[in-house]
């Protein structure tokens, strides 16, 4: 196993690990995520869960996202480590939209959008400082890492399994 796929499986279990934790605490532990075991340089990552329904399966998926908050909007970079394709979760919202998110202990029914132009720059400006990874992966890759822009709506009750 070379060094790359090692990191990239330890950080696909670390992550399972860690939705496990926050689904099964009611959002009381992951929503900030240690990232000592990952060593990516920032020490607590703020975590969301995102609930999208897949494009093909007609299924729910939860999925354990770094996340900011910009002008009253909670952003989320699909930037799948840098990889050349769009994670699945960006895929299944752009299918079909379909949208909640958990914050810590709340969780509600939200829209999105994909910010342009100026406010795209902007946006990603501050997802740099967010995670100093963000760059990196946008080097990685020749595709344009999408931004999800998320309006929360209603309170719903909290994810489970």
């Amino acid at each position: 196993m070379t060094d790359e796929s090692a990191h990239e499986t330890a950080v696909r279990n670390n992550l399972a690990a860690h939705r496990q934790s926050y689904i099964s605490s009611g959002g009381i532990r992951g929503h900030l995520m240690d990232g000592e075991p990952l060593r990516d340089g920032v020490r607590f990552n703020p975590m969301l869960l995102l609930r999208s329904k897949g494009c093909k399966s007609g299924r729910y998926f939860v999925t354990p996202l770094m996340y900011g908050n910009y002008g009253g909007e909670i952003v989320v970079a699909a930037s799948f480590g840098g990889a050349d394709v769009d994670p699945a979760w960006y895929l299944n919202l752009a299918a079909n939209g379909d949208l909640a998110v958990q914050v810590a202990t709340q969780a509600f029914s939200a829209g999105w959008r994909e910010p342009q132009g100026e406010e795209r720059a902007a946006v990603w400006a501050y997802m740099d400082g967010v995670s100093p990874y963000y760059a990196k992966y946008r080097a990685m890759t020749s595709r344009e890492i999408p931004l999800v822009m998320i309006l929360l709506r209603e309170e719903i009750p909290v994810f489970a399994e």
